[in-house]
């Protein structure tokens, strides 16, 4: 029997919980080491945990903030009335930034978090020096990407009760791997415990829920299509791809013709679905690591 009161637990790893106090609410976030500032942007349903072995590989050269964005397996709901829309959450990466007068930063979005990375980037590129695409939206995908079958995610998100309704075969440990909840996400299996923080609060929370809802509710291909080509236009900073090898959600081929259009490198992680940071954090670590040693 699963205890979902296990989900509120985060990786040690990623360093002490703290507290940011934005316009549209507490982001809760972590932060590990000195360094260079990398600030993780991570997508639905997943929370910082998510980072959880790939920030002890990072945190000797840099510093690592990683924070629970509110995409449904967050623990402090935001505000009710806060627009979480794609350009809203746009919103709140840069409201994160100011709040911590965070500079200079490299920031890494997967999966999600790699669209709303690219909206933040070219919305409001002050504070951001450097962009990492970790196996997310490309002009060529759909949002929610149809591969999978991750559009029922949007499409019960229109009522409450569907929306609640569709999260509860996961309280099924079974239903983890299924192609349209994590199994095309992460090659491996997530250990359940980090599972749990993923799943739980979606599960147990209504307000988290409204939030979640709002969030996936909301997603269109316009949003990151729209950014895309301002960042191919004029965004003007160093931009990496780093991608799964064998992604099956964000195809590498889609990947290689927007690298080619950004005029960016592109880096493939072997032996990996889109989740590179579960599935081989050594290997993501390593790419970053070398790109980024190259511009600092």
């Amino acid at each position: 029997m699963t205890n979902w009161a296990g989900s509120g637990w985060r990786d040690p790893r990623l360093g002490a919980v703290k507290e940011a106090e934005l316009p549209s609410g507490t982001v809760r976030y972590h932060e590990s080491g000195t360094g260079p500032t990398l600030v993780f942007v991570h997508g639905y349903l997943v929370n910082a945990n998510l980072w959880r072995a790939l920030v002890p590989l990072l945190s000797p050269a840099f510093r690592c903030v990683t924070p629970d964005w509110p995409l449904g397996a967050h623990l402090t709901p935001m505000r009710r009335d806060a627009d979480l829309t794609p350009p809203g959450m746009a919103a709140v990466i840069a409201q994160f930034l100011d709040a911590l007068d965070l500079t200079d930063v490299t920031l890494i979005g997967n999966d999600s978090g790699g669209a709303y990375s690219q909206i933040a980037a070219t919305t409001y590129p002050d504070r951001i020096a450097r962009l990492v695409l970790n196996s997310c939206e490309t002009p060529e995908c759909s949002w929610p990407p149809e591969p999978g079958g991750f559009g029922i995610l949007k499409a019960t998100a229109a009522h409450p009760a569907t929306y609640r309704a569709l999260y509860q075969a996961l309280r099924i440990r079974r239903t983890w791997r299924w192609r349209n909840t994590y199994g095309w996400l992460a090659k491996y299996p997530v250990d359940a415990r980090a599972m749990e923080s993923y799943i739980g609060p979606v599960l147990t929370d209504p307000a988290i829920r409204h939030d979640g809802r709002k969030a996936i509710g909301s997603v269109s291909a316009r949003y990151s299509r729209e950014a895309a080509a301002n960042l191919a236009a004029g965004f003007g900073k160093p931009i990496l791809l780093a991608w799964a090898a064998e992604d099956r959600v964000f195809p590498l081929a889609n990947a290689q013709r927007f690298a080619e259009r950004l005029d960016a490198p592109l880096k493939t992680i072997p032996d990996s679905y889109a989740y590179t940071a579960e599935d081989q954090p050594a290997k993501t670590a390593a790419v970053i690591t070398e790109w980024a040693r190259q511009l600092l």
